[in-house]
């Protein structure tokens, strides 16, 4: 048949049920994302005869003669009137004018629907936008695009200090004209593809596979199974000490610990072919028993999830004292925690539940492998990791180091769900052993059912405080499911357990918390890193004291938190590397109570409505403990321009954009002159990876020592030819200065190229803060929320790029909305996980989010590159809290556990009504 796309004639034959957006990308559109391949994300939209449609629902045979415009074709369809720019259409061109994405995986889809909406439907973009999908932004950013906000400044020489200034990102023009590429937006010619057979139980033991069938099956190549792997044992968790986390999995496994858990793999020419071949393995199972409830699993004699003796937490990490059902416990206390509640005039004990929640970044988890021309394994991953990648790798398949190289693509998104080897290992495997390219992206199912989650928990807290407010004593006793694997498990649970109480001024504190093994889906690393669970537990607790003592929640906060110069402990006296590089908590608490006092009044339909505010406070180390290493390079080039590499990867937190503005800063330049390179192994020596909220304060520290470095070498260089003092010269746009005339880039590189390097090693480590506010109406009778008014002031020191940063905390917070209010993933009784697409978990759409207006306090980092702090993950963590607390303020009932659905939220209400002597 012939397509007509973006102007082309194109032939194309499809296959028996071949969707248009699978053949659109083999013929080579790869700005048709894949986000779901059922018609929820919207990232496959192009236009069928100027119309939107979702590629993925669209059977390929039914673009006949018909004309197809992806989003590398749209500016051609832009006529003279409509003003096209530089080769963009409008729409695309507000997108860039008003930085509406982040990672930029939605982005394409999102611009072709929002380019053909009518005035009217721009005014109901909730309407208009609800088949599109963004994980990273909040949508606000979108929503200022749509109306034709500009938000970026565009330097030119001479327009002073690049860093503070709302610069567009490096990337921007190629997110909106789709040519930015991500994972798998490259062809490769003779590829292999890779499906994997996964386990029916949650536990059992493979006894036999009968690849007979599967082999027989036309285009099969090769088959995998646990008989074809290397024993070795590894954990999916990357950290940069690998022996922080426990080395308890393996490629492929006789003993399945989780409904989801890999089986056998097989490689063909096409993904048909593999996934036949999976369907026609034979494999016999011997079933056994299996423990689902963390509690259940701590008791004597229950199932055991972890059989192998060898299969022991690192040396590093806590070891199992009670049950070997445990990945990790951690236990302290600090002062005299009895003695404390005995002197409280008031006690809140209350125990609080906290869900599985899926990152659903719309870029699943995948990777694509083939041997370069020297017979390297190269890898092309979507990973926040790619250096402990390789590394595990190498390790794992016995090769040498050098002998590997691991390098990002754009990664579409991540939030923590990418610190995981969960595709590399299989897919470098398969290139081994074939000798030719192979491809796994997983489908949108199989990253519910078979990745990683949100660690589910479930916290008690007991907390004591005098008639004055100031608090007496702390108790937490936390228990973490870390399903079927311990990755992660020990650093979430001591995470979780430091800095939430870390931020109050208590002289007694204790904490015990359990990491569980079960057999259900592995938890992992998520946003916050178990902060966000207990928090929510604490911050709900302080909201207790407050009503129960007659105290403004703002003024008993300010009466416990910690300052300067107090010690932050949390369960114990041990020093540690953490520092006050700044301070700012005060001004966001202040920030946000004056905000919340100037609300104009509630706008509520009536009566049956309830109004209520509830606020919640959080603190987090910038950068992770034990070690977190980057190294930077950069380079003068003859015309003037650097080039820069960085290892961390881009994956929506704008590391780029602020490498480009520390870089140009610290020579002199404009950050256009800056051509940045990332998440490449082959290009640096090291880089621990882009997780932690590290991207700009240790990966930028490192850009800012080797930009440093090469400013100094250029003023060495250039005193050598000229004379004088190297201080006596200034690096600019065309050379260096003196008081003897300029110097030109091309004379100093006459003696050959001119590089600097720089490293950093993540200590001391500073601490960020941030406070949210919420004014809520809910319903009385169906227990509906509705967010009216959003508030949040961060502390993010020196605040590098204005709207990047402003556009990273609305996307946190509108991503924690979600978790607090509706997503879950729900396991059954069997263990297997019912939400597998985007239809029945929910993530928040445009119409579910409301517009945070967001502050920041006015400080500078004495540890951080040029004053900056994170502030990446740190905005999603005080949300649920603040959002309970402000339920609790509107209706009475305190939820203590989330997703707050209107059911829970009407039971609640319902239990609380039967406590009081009149009515709600």
């Amino acid at each position: 048949m012939i397509l007509h796309v973006n102007g082309q004639e194109q032939a194309a034959s499809p296959r028996p049920g071949q969707c248009l957006r699978t053949m659109l990308r083999e013929l080579g559109w790869f700005g048709v994302k894949k986000g779901c391949d059922a018609g929820d994300c919207g990232a496959c939209t192009v236009h069928l005869d100027g119309e939107p449609v979702h590629s993925c629902l669209l059977p390929a045979f039914r673009a006949e003669g018909r004309r197809v415009t992806t989003i590398e074709g749209l500016a051609g369809s832009c006529t003279p009137e409509l003003g096209e720019t530089a080769g963009l259409h409008p729409m695309q061109q507000a997108f860039l004018d008003a930085q509406g994405y982040q990672c930029g995986f939605c982005t394409p889809g999102m611009i072709m629907t929002a380019s053909v909406l009518d005035q009217g439907q721009r005014s109901d973009l909730a309407t208009a936008l609800k088949g599109n999908l963004c994980r990273c932004t909040g949508y606000g950013a979108i929503a200022e695009a749509i109306a034709g906000v500009a938000r970026v400044e565009r330097l030119a020489d001479g327009d002073g200090e690049p860093c503070g200034r709302s610069i567009p990102a490096p990337a921007g023009r190629g997110i909106v004209s789709g040519d930015a590429a991500f994972t798998f937006d490259l062809a490769v010619p003779d590829l292999l593809h890779l499906k994997v057979l996964r386990s029916p139980h949650a536990h059992a033991r493979i006894s036999r596979i009968d690849r007979a069938a599967a082999l027989a099956v036309p285009g099969v190549v090769a088959i995998f199974t646990h008989e074809d792997v290397p024993a070795k044992s590894f954990s999916t968790g990357r950290h940069e000490n690998p022996l922080d986390d426990a080395a308890d999995t393996r490629i492929l496994d006789p003993i399945l610990r989780f409904i989801g858990q890999r089986v056998a793999a097989v490689v063909a020419i096409s993904e048909e072919a593999a996934e036949a071949g999976c369907g026609a393995l034979l494999v016999d199972y011997e079933i056994r028993d299996a423990v689902l409830d963390p509690d259940e699993a701590m008791r004597p004699g229950s199932p055991l999830v972890v059989h192998d003796s060898a299969d022991q937490p690192g040396e590093d990490a806590p070891p199992r004292l009670s049950h070997p059902n445990l990945a990790a416990e951690v236990h302290g206390e600090v002062g005299d925690v009895t003695a404390g509640f005995a002197e409280a005039d008031l006690i809140h004990e209350a125990t609080y539940h906290s869900q599985r929640v899926q990152h659903a970044h719309l870029e699943t988890h995948g990777a694509l492998g083939w041997r370069d021309d020297d017979g390297r394994l190269v890898i092309r991953s979507s990973t926040q990791t790619p250096f402990l990648t390789r590394d595990a790798l190498a390790d794992l398949l016995e090769l040498e180091r050098d002998s590997v190289r691991v390098l990002c693509g754009r990664v579409g998104g991540g939030f923590g769900g990418k610190q995981e080897m969960l595709t590399e290992d299989l897919v470098a495997l398969a290139v081994l052993a074939t000798g030719r390219p192979v491809k796994w992206e997983l489908t949108r199912q199989e990253q519910f059912s078979a990745t990683t989650t949100r660690h589910p928990m479930r916290v008690t807290v007991k907390m004591g405080a005098r008639r004055d407010g100031t608090l007496t004593a702390i108790a937490l006793n936390v228990v973490s499911n870390t399903g079927a694997y311990g990755n992660h498990a020990g650093g979430v649970i001591h995470h979780g357990c430091n800095e939430v109480i870390g931020v109050y001024r208590c002289p007694n504190k204790r904490v015990d918390g359990y990491a569980v093994y079960t057999h259900t889906l592995p938890s992992g690393a998520f946003r916050g890193y178990g902060l966000s669970q207990t928090i929510f537990a604490v911050e709900s607790a302080m909201d207790e004291l407050a009503r129960g003592l007659g105290l403004d929640p703002f003024e008993m906060r300010r009466r416990n938190v910690v300052r300067p110069g107090d010690p932050m402990v949390s369960n114990s006296l041990e020093p540690h590397d953490v520092e006050y590089g700044s301070y700012g908590l005060d001004q966001c608490l202040d920030l946000v109570a004056a905000a919340m006092r100037e609300l104009a009044p509630a706008d509520i339909p009536s009566a049956d409505w309830l109004v209520g505010t509830g606020m919640a406070l959080a603190m987090i180390d910038t950068i992770p403990p034990r070690g977190h290493f980057a190294e930077a390079r950069i380079a003068l080039r003859a015309d003037g321009t650097y080039a820069l590499d960085v290892g961390t990867a881009e994956f929506g937190n704008g590391t780029t954009t602020v490498h480009a503005q520390i870089a140009a800063s610290a020579l002199g330049t404009i950050p256009d002159r800056i051509s940045l390179c990332h998440g490449d192994t082959d290009r640096i020596g090291h880089d621990t990876g882009a997780y932690g909220s590290t991207g700009i304060v240790v990966a930028g520290q490192a850009t800012l020592k080797a930009a440093l470095a090469l400013s100094q070498g250029l003023r060495e260089a250039a005193a050598e030819r000229g004379g004088g003092a190297p201080d006596q010269y200034r690096v600019h746009r065309d050379g260096v200065s003196s008081p003897s005339g300029d110097i030109g880039f091309s004379d100093l590189l006459s003696d050959g190229p001119i590089v600097r390097r720089g490293k950093a090693d993540g200590s001391p480590r500073s601490v960020a803060f941030n406070v949210q506010g919420f004014r809520v109406a809910v319903h009385r009778s169906s227990g509906e929320v509705r967010i009216l008014d959003s508030l949040h002031a961060a502390d993010a020191g020196r605040v590098m790029n204005p709207m990047q940063c402003r556009g990273q905390i609305e996307g946190g917070v509108a991503q924690a909305i979600g978790a607090a209010l509706y997503e879950a993933v729900r396991i059954d009784d069997e263990g297997r996980v019912v939400t597998q697409t985007f239809r029945n978990y929910h993530i928040p759409a445009f119409a579910d989010v409301p517009r945070t207006k967001v502050f920041f306090a006015d400080t500078y980092d004495r540890i951080g590159p040029l004053g900056a702090k994170s502030m990446s993950e740190s905005p999603f963590n005080p949300v649920a809290p603040a959002l309970a607390n402000a339920i609790r303020d509107a209706t009475g009932a305190r939820l203590t556990a989330t997703p707050f659905a209107p059911d829970r939220i009407y039971l609640s209400v319902m239990e609380a009504v039967e406590h009081r002597d009149s009515p709600v």
